[in-house]
């Protein structure tokens, strides 16, 4: 059974930096994409950045400058440093990854970041 395992949420002043990383298990071949989803307080659940096998980024917008997505295939870990954090910003941030050869995405359990004014 493939899980996503998350950790590094926490609570910042604006202005401040968090490090989110996730790790993958239960797939024998590693994970495609990965990367980071977030819920704000619409509960909306939109793109932060995502990363390919190859280092192929996709950077949303409102965080491009702010946000670096790394990864680790040999750990199957994607990491998203997070700088200069804006209170909107705040939210439930989750892992989502697609098992190798796979067309079926899988989340992780969310884990969240709340920045202070």
């Amino acid at each position: 059974q493939v899980q996503l395992v998350e950790s590094g949420g926490g609570m910042v002043q604006a202005g401040g930096s968090l490090r989110l990383s996730c790790t993958g298990y239960g797939s024998d071949l590693g994970f495609d994409d990965m990367g980071w989803y977030r819920e704000g307080p619409t509960k909306q659940r939109e793109l932060v950045a995502t990363v390919g096998r190859g280092g192929q980024t996709t950077i949303a917008d409102s965080v491009k400058g702010r946000c670096t997505i790394t990864r680790d295939n040999a750990k199957n870990a994607v990491i998203l440093q997070m700088d200069n954090l804006k209170p909107e910003d705040t939210g439930v941030y989750y892992c989502h990854a697609y098992p190798r050869y796979d067309n079926w995405a899988f989340w992780g359990q969310g884990t969240q970041v709340t920045v202070s004014s």
